[in-house]
């Protein structure tokens, strides 16, 4: 019998399920599956949610998700240049080096879902 621990996925609300599935596609998350209620992504070996179509507004707009990455600037750059903030009206901030000891972005989801995307300074 074994304790371990595997992976830790968490449910991300959508209002629009098949707007969230696309924008999460644009980010540059693959999905190997999906279903009328759920859809499975993932971003290299280290970063995976489920999708669901599924939407209270107070909890998707109370939900924070971080994602540590080699290199925040890329990435913000990467988000800038496809212009997803326009094409999905949703709200990318610029990097900023936090007292936290991170560099980081803000980007929303369609839904309001609030994710930091950053990588640690030290």
């Amino acid at each position: 019998m074994s304790t371990a621990s595997v992976e830790l996925k968490v449910f991300v609300p959508a209002r629009d399920f098949a707007l969230s599935q696309q924008f999460y596609k644009d980010l540059g998350f693959l999905s190997p599956w999906n279903s009328e209620e759920l859809a499975y992504f993932h971003h290299g070996d280290h970063c995976a949610f489920l999708l669901q179509n599924y939407y209270v507004k107070e909890f998707a707009e109370n939900l924070m998700l971080h994602l540590l990455v080699e290199d925040a600037d890329a990435w913000y750059a990467s988000v800038r240049d496809a212009g997803l903030a326009e094409r999905y009206g949703v709200r990318l901030g610029t990097p900023e080096d936090q007292p936290w000891k991170m560099r980081d972005f803000t980007l929303h989801d369609p839904s309001g879902v609030l994710w930091r995307i950053g990588h640690n300074l030290d």
